[in-house]
């Protein structure tokens, strides 16, 4: 069972975005508490499935030929479960959200170059039960 996130575990998620590998005493000291607590509420959100992994954010401009866009998708009647299931196994999406209004997810997609960017918008277009995509390609992060 989920317990509800408090204002601690909050900030301590919020911190933990920023910077994931920063130390536990760092953490402690700027949330103003102690270290086993910071470990303490780390170890929970792990066990609760709150936090899911930790991961590296490399910067955008590493790669200046990458190619990252935001495709909109819109899905036929209630095929969304299976459409899902396939986008997952599409390694060229970062993200991958369900929304409302027009569309129905929303993916974010990253590609070495523009021939492996257009094979991977013709993979969306083609899965079995999308019927409709717009593409918009990301051209600077101002704030990520």
């Amino acid at each position: 069972m989920v317990k509800s996130l408090d204002d601690l575990d909050r900030e301590l998620l919020s911190a933990l975005r920023k910077d994931g590998r920063a130390p536990v005493a760092t953490l402690a000291r700027d949330l103003g508490v102690s270290r086993p607590t910071v470990t303490g509420r780390i170890n929970r959100l792990v066990a609760e499935g709150i936090i899911v992994g930790f991961t590296v954010r490399v910067r955008d401009e590493i790669d200046p030929l990458a190619i990252r866009a935001i495709s909109f998708i819109e899905v036929v009647g209630r095929s969304t479960d299976s459409v899902i299931r396939r986008l997952r196994g599409m390694p060229e999406i970062i993200s991958l959200h369900s929304t409302n209004g027009g569309w129905d997810l929303v993916a974010e997609i990253g590609a070495p170059g523009l021939g492996e960017f257009d094979r991977i918008l013709g993979a969306i277009r083609s899965t079995e039960g999308v019927v409709n995509s717009e593409t918009s390609l990301l051209l600077s992060s101002v704030l990520r």
